[in-house]
C-alpha cells in the first residue's frame, strides 16, 4: 500500500488538522507560499490539496485535488473517496499542531504529571509531541471526533 501524504495550502487548516487526526503526513503552514509549497510537495511526492484554481491552473502540481466544500466534514469525505484513502489502523498518531509522529504512550508517573488532574487515571495512552511538547490522551474530545470522522465518511473507520 502507497503512503499518503498532503500538503494543504493555507485556506485548509482544519482539514490539514483532520488528515493528521487520522494519521496522515499532512504539510500545512501558512509561512509557505504557493510556489514552495507546490515545489515541496512535487519533490515529496505529496497530494496537494487546495481551493485555488488558480494554483492549479498557474503552478501545475505534480498530484493535486481541488477542495470544492465549505465544511471540514465535506472536505474530508472529498479527499477520502476521490483518493481511495484506506482507513487508517488507528486515530491519534499524529501531532495536529505540528504533524509530528507522537511518542510511544508515557509511563504513568509521567502521564500523570503530564495531563490535568481531572484526567489523571482515564483509560488509554497519553502521548507527548517530541517537536512541540504537546500532550494528547483520550478523552470525551476523542469520542466526539470519532462520531464526526464517522458522520462525515460513514462506515468508513470500520472497514
Amino acid at each position: 500500500m502507497t503512503e499518503h501524504r498532503f500538503a494543504a495550502d493555507a485556506m485548509l487548516a482544519r482539514l490539514a488538522r483532520w488528515l493528521r487526526v487520522l494519521g496522515f503526513d499532512t504539510l500545512y503552514d501558512t509561512n509557505v507560499h504557493d510556489p514552495e509549497l507546490v515545489r515541496i510537495a512535487n519533490e515529496q511526492g505529496r497530494t496537494l490539496l487546495t481551493r485555488d484554481r488558480h494554483l492549479l491552473r498557474e503552478l501545475r502540481p505534480l498530484h493535486a485535488l481541488e477542495i470544492t466544500h465549505d465544511a471540514p466534514g465535506e472536505q474530508l469525505k472529498l479527499v477520502v473517496t476521490s483518493l481511495a484513502l484506506p482507513a487508517p489502523a488507528q486515530l491519534f498518531t499524529r501531532c495536529m499542531v505540528c504533524n509530528t509522529l507522537l511518542s510511544a504512550p508515557l509511563p504513568q508517573a509521567e502521564a500523570d504529571a503530564a495531563v490535568p488532574e481531572g484526567v489523571r487515571g482515564i483509560p488509554g495512552p497519553v502521548r507527548r509531541c517530541p517537536t512541540c511538547q504537546r500532550v494528547y490522551w483520550h478523552g470525551s474530545h476523542t469520542r466526539r471526533m470519532r462520531a464526526a470522522i464517522e458522520h462525515a465518511v460513514p462506515g468508513w473507520l470500520g472497514r
